[in-house]
């Protein structure tokens, strides 16, 4: 470095000359530039030589719980891997394996205006030679996506070793439930149904497993069938005993047929019991249909009192009509009630004037 200084000689001072003071500002210049530019050359040294260490460091004890993160996870992988291996050794030498299950039928034992009872038979295979718990059975029943009505069976029971069992899930429907629920839902109408089963078993070697199960069907909403005596026609009439035969109107207002077994009735003329039977014929209700049935029937006229003479005279006679049918369904059997009160029915005598009263009807 090239130092310029004033020479003191003395009492006076001898100063450089034009050319002198031009270099001596010159060097005073570089020296300046010289000595910022170090200045900052070595704040910049000294500012990156701490962070360069500093996330050196972190990065070596990254580096560091990285690979004592990978030796634990590699070592737990491998134990997993190794029981994992065992077990599908131990499965294969003793035969474990996965039970099957499956919704081997649907049953509808009682069904009535109020309700149905419906019962889902599982059928379960066990093919291992130890017994399998059941620990819980989830069940669903929905119709369109709408739930219906659904629960749990908890400690369902065991399925023996190498051996099937059924599992039988009872369900009831209210009609009243599902009516108040989803209004666009019609008395005598057939709606869908879909069954979700989740059946939870413990099986040894392998764990939990849960097996999904699904099952559609049908059911009805029964509406009970209406009951009309359109007319009672003498057969023999006398004041100690008269054969009548009954004309009945059954008007079938589902959307199924019923196949008529049973019927079994009793009816009044004018607040009278004429009588009550049983009769067993075997009749169709078509679906929405109306269906005409003759029933003979005896009875004592002198019974009545008063309201013979209205009777005899053809005149308009009050009758009320009590009973039920036994029918089969497409959903199983069914005893639907008839009853019919403050009906009017009209009597004749004979049997020409029926006919044709029939065929203009017709």
């Amino acid at each position: 470095m090239i130092a310029l200084t004033r020479v003191r000689h003395k009492s006076r001072s001898i100063w450089p000359s034009s050319s002198s003071l031009s270099l001596r500002l010159a060097c005073e210049n570089y020296e300046w530039i010289y000595h910022r530019s170090f200045v900052s050359f070595y704040c910049s040294m000294a500012s990156s030589d701490n962070p360069e260490v500093v996330e050196r460091g972190l990065k070596e004890k990254e580096h560091k719980e990285e690979d004592k993160g990978e030796e634990k996870g590699g070592f737990i992988e491998k134990v997993k891997d190794f029981i994992h291996d065992i077990g599908e050794k131990i499965e294969g030498a003793i035969g474990f394996g996965k039970p099957t299950a499956d919704v081997s039928g649907i049953h509808i034992p009682h069904i009535s205006l109020e309700k149905v009872d419906i019962v889902v038979d599982i059928l379960i295979t066990n093919p291992n030679p130890l017994p399998i718990p059941l620990c819980d059975i989830n069940y669903l029943i929905e119709s369109d996506g709408r739930k219906l009505v659904s629960g749990l069976i908890p400690d369902a029971g065991t399925v023996h070793a190498h051996g099937s069992e059924t599992v039988k899930i009872p369900v009831t429907l209210i009609y009243d439930d599902i009516k108040s629920t989803y209004h666009d839902v019609k008395p005598g109408s057939i709606i869908p149904y879909k069954v979700k089963v989740e059946l939870i078993v413990d099986v040894p070697i392998i764990g939990r497993l849960t097996l999904p199960l699904e099952k559609t069907g049908e059911i009805p909403i029964p509406y009970k069938p209406d009951v009309d005596l359109e007319k009672i026609h003498f057969d023999k009439f006398s004041f100690e005993e008269t054969v009548a035969t009954l004309h009945l109107k059954l008007e079938n207002k589902n959307d199924f047929d019923l196949g008529l077994n049973v019927l079994e009735y009793e009816i009044w003329l004018a607040d009278v019991s004429i009588g009550a039977a049983e009769l067993k014929e075997s009749t169709k209700l078509e679906k929405q249909g109306i269906t005409k049935m003759k029933i003979p029937i005896t009875f004592r006229p002198k019974d009545f009192g008063s309201a013979l003479w209205d009777m005899i005279r053809g005149r308009g006679t009050g009758y009320t009509m009590k009973g039920h049918i036994d029918v089969d369904t497409p959903f199983g059997p069914m005893k639907l009630p008839i009853s019919k009160e403050g009906g009017t029915t009209r009597l004749k005598k004979n049997r020409d004037d029926d006919d044709d009263d029939d065929d203009d009807e017709d």
